[in-house]
């Protein structure tokens, strides 16, 4: 290499910020994932036998997807090169892959093709990869924060291992954060900063696992002060607050995050843990959900999982949403913090839910059943020719409003209410009008 080209590459390092010049250079420098690249998971595994294949690399930003796919083109042996789905087209991709079969031909060595954004790739963008990574031409490196199994084609995916990276953990961030300190080549130990641990613990939580977001923090807070001629940079939890931008919640309404936490949110619910189900609800609320849609799932959970063991549940969960209509945001906020907590309290009972459920699996595969002839229609010309409702007795011409008589024409059981709320009192009842109706079917048979 040329003084010139040395001299060019200092330059271009020099402008990098922190978070690029502080990528690992080495898979034992790398931080997190040691679920797949601990020793004997996966990944690991294909390293050591020399079968590394292509990939996709799922996760939030700031996990190392692309730090990644540099390690392993190392690891590997591969020659690397580098596109944005964003800005790239059909004709850069066929060169690329072009280049990279000269490559094997010639010397056997592959190319380690890494795709930022992969998902952001259309069709036939994606259809144009399927023959090289298929034959093993490339290694094909797909880096998205989208579910890969929604936003890649299937034939893609199933070419590919799929591997999800976790956002790293406080004390991970706040290891890179001191090494970043105390690296005078690429990092900012020339500043001589001296870092109160309480400031570095502040970042390493408030970045959500986003290690470039951490660093990105530090940067600014030393480079800040370092101008102001101070010796040594005093970095404190004040200036680490003050250097790290408002908290961007990340959420995606058609995305991975929605229906997550949605998730969440109504197994919370579900679990009668309220303050589990509030945390969601606002992780929601913050990251920009649609009030009609949280308001919709509560009233569906009202009956799913409370039902007849709260029937003021359904009520509650109702007037929520005509509430949460005519108030809005954010306001409707604290509507909707009322019912979730009304809703998590509540007794317990999918009673309803299971009894539906097994009456139309009976509708669809098993013989349908006729309706007995003394509850059909008689309000028409000709019905009492034909016999329709002859013989049906008026419950509320009994002093106790219920009369034995049958009205399914088999015995079958549907609705089996719990022991719990108002469905044990509905339990309890239910025994005797069951016992009632049965005397009434089986005088019916008899008959």
């Amino acid at each position: 290499m040329s003084l010139f080209e040395n001299s060019e590459n200092d330059n271009l390092q020099r402008v990098q910020p922190l978070a690029a010049r502080m990528r690992p250079r080495s898979l034992d420098e790398f931080l997190g994932q040691e679920h797949i690249l601990g020793e004997g998971k996966l990944l690991r595994r294909l390293l050591a036998a020399d079968r590394l294949g292509s990939l996709i690399l799922y996760g939030p930003p700031g996990t190392g997807k692309t730090s990644l796919a540099r390690l392993l083109a190392g690891a590997s042996r591969s020659g690397f090169r580098q596109v944005s789905a964003v800005a790239s087209n059909v004709r850069e991709l066929r060169e690329l892959l072009g280049e990279a079969r000269r490559q094997v031909r010639a010397d056997g060595r592959r190319t380690l093709l890494f795709i930022d954004e992969i998902h952001r790739f259309n069709r036939a963008q994606q259809d144009v990869l399927l023959r090289d990574v298929e034959e093993g031409v490339v290694i094909l490196v797909g880096a998205t924060t989208e579910n890969p199994f929604f936003s890649i084609n299937s034939a893609l995916v199933s070419r590919s291992r799929i591997f999800q990276l976790e956002p790293l953990d406080p004390e991970q961030i706040e290891t890179l954060l001191r090494r970043a300190l105390t690296d005078r080549d690429r990092g900012l130990g020339k500043y001589d900063v001296d870092a109160d641990d309480e400031a570095l613990g502040y970042l390493a939580g408030v970045c959500d696992g986003d290690a470039r977001r951490a660093l990105s923090a530090l940067e600014v807070g030393v480079l800040g002060t370092a101008g102001e001629k101070r010796r040594p940079v005093r970095f404190t939890l004040e200036l680490a607050r003050e250097s790290v931008q408002k908290k961007a919640v990340s959420y995606s309404r058609d995305g991975d995050e929605h229906y997550d936490a949605a998730s969440a949110l109504i197994k919370s619910i579900r679990g009668s843990d309220p303050d589990a189900a509030i945390y969601w609800l606002a992780r929601m609320l913050e990251g920009g959900e649609e009030v009609r849609f949280l308001t919709r799932r509560l009233i569906i959970l009202a009956s799913e999982d409370v039902g007849n063991a709260d029937p003021e549940a359904l009520p509650v969960a109702v007037a929520a949403m005509q509430a949460c209509e005519f108030v809005g945001l954010p306001e409707c906020q604290l509507t909707l913090a009322q019912v979730v907590t009304y809703l998590a309290c509540a007794p317990k009972s999918n009673a309803a839910t299971r009894a539906i459920g097994e009456a139309l699996q009976d509708v669809r595969e098993r013989r349908l059943l006729p309706v007995p002839v003394h509850l059909r229609d008689r309000h028409y010309p000709g019905a009492k020719r034909l016999g329709h409702g002859e013989g049906y007795v008026y419950s509320h011409d009994d002093p106790d409003g219920v009369v034995s008589q049958d009205y399914l024409g088999v015995d079958r059981t549907y609705y089996r209410p719990v022991p719990r709320g108002f469905e044990e009192e509905l339990g309890r009842r239910l025994e005797e009008l069951r016992r009632r109706i049965r005397q009434g079917r089986e005088s019916s048979t008899d008959g």
